[in-house]
């Protein structure tokens, strides 16, 4: 095939999907294949050689930092796929780096394949070598400035973006391919997946209950036992979510603990 080959090196098959269908709007990129952790994206990188990847940082087996340590030199021009706040943006931007933050903006996705293989028609390997590294050191910089503090949410309102604080932020359930976002009495719908979601909320702030939900832990008021000793996780302001079952002995475990206060 003509033009520029791209592999798509991220875990979720939605976010695959959406990285997807924005490389086919491209007339001189296409997508040589797919990996869906770090074992693999090494393996398809020796064999097909791809032009372009675009690489999520947390992946099954290690993050996208490890995989470009390992490839070195040999590694392929690289676009970062992040989910890094909006205060971690200006870093990236301070560095002209190449990424994209999830939910994943088909247009900016499409700029940074564009830049990337204009730099691959004008520079030289260790001009990109050197670029690479740089990026790198602002990623992991960015990385241990977001870490421990958890990102807020820019949701879509009504045309505009609205900033929600994560300290607001009582409960988040999946809908499909997006989430819903519960903050001060109010709901947003915000276009990323609930597993991708878990991945950056601090754990010691808020802990998944259910497949399609997580709650923040200080926004418990009380925990009950309903029928067929279900748990039930009732909410400041009066919600509830039901404990799944594979979730409901890690809950009875950290009541016994203490972790979760047990106000029954």
């Amino acid at each position: 095939m003509s033009g520029f080959s791209v592999l798509i090196i991220d875990d979720e098959p939605l976010a695959r999907g959406r990285i997807r269908r924005a490389l086919a709007a491209m007339a001189d990129v296409y997508v040589a294949g797919e990996a869906a952790n770090l074992a693999e994206a090494g393996m398809l990188i020796e064999r097909l050689r791809p032009d372009v990847i675009t690489l999520d940082i947390q992946l099954p087996g290690g993050t996208g930092f490890d995989l470009l340590e390992r490839l070195g030199p040999a590694a392929p021009a690289t676009i970062f796929v992040t989910a890094f706040d909006h205060q971690a943006q200006r870093a990236f931007d301070a560095h002209a780096i190449d990424y994209v933050t999830k939910p994943l903006e088909p247009a900016r996705l499409q700029l940074a394949v564009a830049r990337a293989c204009a730099r691959l028609r004008a520079s030289s390997n260790e001009e990109r070598v050197g670029e690479l590294q740089e990026v790198i050191r602002a990623l992991r910089h960015a990385l241990q400035q977001t870490e421990g503090a958890g990102p807020d949410f820019w949701v879509r309102s009504r045309g505009d973006y609205r900033r929600l604080a994560l300290h607001n932020v009582t409960h988040i359930v999946a809908e499909r391919d997006y989430v819903r976002i519960f903050s001060d009495g109010d709901s947003h719908l915000h276009q990323e997946s609930l597993t991708s979601l878990e991945r950056r909320l601090p754990p010691r702030i808020f802990v998944r209950v259910h497949r399609g939900a997580i709650i923040r832990r200080d926004a418990i008021v009380r925990l009950r036992t309903a029928q067929f000793s279900t748990l039930i996780v009732e909410l400041v302001g009066g919600s509830e979510i039901r404990v799944g079952r594979t979730y409901a002995a890690k809950m009875r475990a950290e009541l016994a603990r203490g972790v979760i206060p047990d106000v029954r």
